[in-house]
């Protein structure tokens, strides 16, 4: 008779099936990595729906750690959706929340208290006196003995059945902050600077960011019968690898995981890219030398031994785990040669095609002459600061361009900045009401206010006018300038609304009202608050309801990346490069937008200004082409071909 499969071995089954899995002397951690975001959080609310009806079946209470932040709101969606579409209960549910904020009030929207009310609590039938959160308002003199009652009361449970994790850039897991120690229980800790510069954009602004917080242990997590992490998005990649793989340490209290029996990381292919596995493959195991493959490879070598390909030589590649490939290629003569021609390829000064020429080598199609173009850009700003070049080239070049400015951006426009302008019309219109009240808004706003209609209004017309001005600098009509302020976006706090039918109706007729040739979008999922990701969803979707369409047979898409990350050398399929004139023009174009100027809302982990940080990478880009052995240029705009 077979033996019956445990319920841990069905559930290391179901995620091997669904995900990529593969052990490695590199890896310290079980991790499966999922091809989205999405499809991971599925599979995860499926593990804890499944034991939550075993421990139902049982007679017995599913004790839940549970965690907040981005990362596990698809999962709570799932759940959700469950509890009301299948009759998935939680009656027999007790929850406990890694952490809270401190201090903070329960009703404060970024507390932790109203996330999970907002994202799960309210939706499912959980009863009240199960749910424990840290409370963020216990009195400093309280404080020591609550931390100490609220593991107790976790003990008391038998501890927790199953704990979901995120992960900080810092390697914290709850607020476990670098030099947690191992054996550590609930307590307040002080917050690194980092893990503030990211709860940031949530806060409007790091001011705004508590210093302190309560948080169970790196002891009272590691006491779970089951631990499962979730990482999403090339921010968190490099922690993951030295989570990951890396040795145990302080340093990165994650890596205390590693001697957890039953823990499993579950990554998007972006949070993966770091892991040796994912990134150099040919270290691991035998590899299929696909022409991708190959050019990356060679591209890690030359890195590696701070040589241009002309200069790779067959011990080169011999003593770094590549020989499978001279063996496959020939030799490293040879196969430098058709590197270097691969990346020359890539470089042109003719976003558009340049026309009555061999486009057989070039990135773009000559043909049409004189191209169709969509810009798409986030927020009002994306486009100067990710492609300023590359899109004043194209309107020199003579194309028709359109730039389209997906949603309003107005909730990166400070209440000083917005005041400033209200009270600039005031003058001019000193019997308005609707000013007079717009300026006692702003002036009385507290924390928890989200703004209002009038308010989003004015803040968005500031974005618009700043958008103008920068296109009217570099040529661009304004007959040719599109605003479609998704509604998605129009919720007034950094939380957005799901992609709509109604957001992916007006971007598909914006796409068939142009017939564009070439379409550009960002690419950049790093953004600090997800308004890239979510835009550029809903082009993949417009892209695939009109994909049967005629005048899509001869349309490209080019993705960019914004000011947080750049394509790897290795995915750039067009290189734009950029004179030291083009790059003071972009630069100026980006100065037209004033809002997002000297403290931006929005600065994500990197204290330089927009401007700067996106000169550094242009250049950075070019050196590493230099470097490579091409021609050495000033700055080089980037770009990775999409294909639907």
């Amino acid at each position: 008779m077979k033996e019956e499969i445990s319920y841990k071995e069905k559930e290391e089954i179901s995620y091997k099936e669904a995900g990529k899995f593969e052990d490695t002397r590199f890896e310290k951690i079980h991790n499966v990595i999922f091809d989205s975001s999405e499809e991971a959080s599925i599979i995860v609310a499926h593990e804890i729906a499944n034991l939550i009806h075993r421990k139902n079946e049982l007679n017995e209470p599913c004790v839940l750690g549970l965690a907040t932040g981005s990362s596990p709101v698809k999962v709570y969606e799932e759940l959700v959706r469950m509890h009301k579409e299948e009759g998935l209960s939680f009656a027999n549910v007790i929850t406990f929340n890694l952490d809270e904020y401190y201090p903070i009030d329960k009703d404060n929207i970024q507390s932790y208290f109203y996330f999970m009310h907002d994202h799960l609590f309210n939706h499912v039938d959980i009863l009240p006196e199960n749910i424990n959160i840290p409370d963020g308002k216990v009195s400093a003199e309280q404080l020591r003995q609550y931390c100490i009652d609220y593991e107790m009361k976790i003990k008391s449970y038998g501890g927790l059945d199953f704990q979901l994790l995120g992960i900080g850039r810092t390697g914290h897991i709850g607020f476990n902050e670098p030099g947690s120690h191992i054996n550590s229980g609930t307590r307040s800790i002080t917050l690194d600077y980092i893990t503030r510069i990211d709860a940031a954009p949530a806060f409007l602004g790091i001011d705004n960011v508590p210093r302190k917080a309560i948080t169970m242990g790196i002891g009272t997590i590691r006491s779970a019968k089951r631990i499962v992490l979730l990482a999403w998005g090339i921010n968190k990649a490099e922690i993951l690898k030295n989570t990951i793989e890396g040795e145990i340490s302080s340093k990165i209290p994650a890596t205390y995981l590693q001697e957890h029996s039953n823990t499993t990381f579950v990554l998007d292919s972006e949070a993966s890219s770091e892991l040796t596995r994912v990134k150099t493959p040919w270290l691991v195991k035998a590899c299929v030398w696909t022409e991708e493959l190959k050019f990356k490879a060679v591209v890690w070598l030359c890195e590696l031994t701070n040589k241009p390909f002309l200069k790779l030589t067959d011990k080169d590649y011999n003593d770094n785990g590549m020989s499978s490939l001279l063996t496959e290629e020939g030799t490293a003569y040879d196969l430098n040669i058709k590197m270097f021609n691969k990346l020359q390829n890539t470089i042109t000064g003719w976003p558009g095609g340049k026309p009555n020429s061999d486009d057989t080598y070039r990135p773009e199609r000559s043909i049409p002459a004189k191209k169709r173009i969509i810009i798409f850009s986030p927020h009002p700003d994306d486009d100067v600061i990710s492609m300023g070049g590359t899109f004043d080239r194209l309107v020199e070049q003579g194309h028709d361009v359109h730039v389209v400015y997906q949603t309003s951006g107005n909730i990166a426009v400070s209440n000083e900045e917005a005041l400033k302008f209200v009270e600039i019309s005031k003058a001019f219109n000193t019997n308005s009401s609707e000013l007079e009240s717009i300026i006692n808004f702003l002036k009385n706003k507290s924390k928890n206010d989200i703004d209002s209609v009038e308010v989003r209004k004015l803040k968005g017309l500031i974005r618009r006018s700043e958008s103008l001005a920068a296109t009217r600098y570099l040529g661009l009509p304004d007959s040719n300038v599109h605003f479609l302020d998704l509604p998605f976006y129009e919720t007034g706090t950094v939380k957005k609304n799901n992609l709509s039918d109604e957001d992916i109706k007006i971007m598909c007729n914006i796409i068939e009202n142009i017939k564009p040739h070439q379409i550009y979008a960002a690419g950049d999922l790093a953004d600090p608050h997800g308004t890239h990701k979510v835009c550029l969803d809903s082009l993949f979707e417009a892209l695939k309801r009109l994909k049967g369409k005629k005048f899509m047979d001869d349309c490209w898409v080019w993705l960019y990346r914004g000011a947080w990350h750049e394509w790897e050398s290795y995915q750039i399929e067009m290189a734009v490069p950029l004179s030291p004139d083009q790059v003071l023009k972009k630069r100026h174009a980006i100065f037209y937008h004033q809002s997002q100027k000297d403290g931006v809302m929005f600065q994500g982990n990197d204290n330089r200004e927009f401007w700067v940080r996106v000169e550094d990478r242009n250049r950075e880009t070019a050196k590493k082409y230099n470097d490579l052995g091409l021609a050495d240029y000033a700055a080089i705009e980037a770009f990775k071909r999409y294909h639907f």
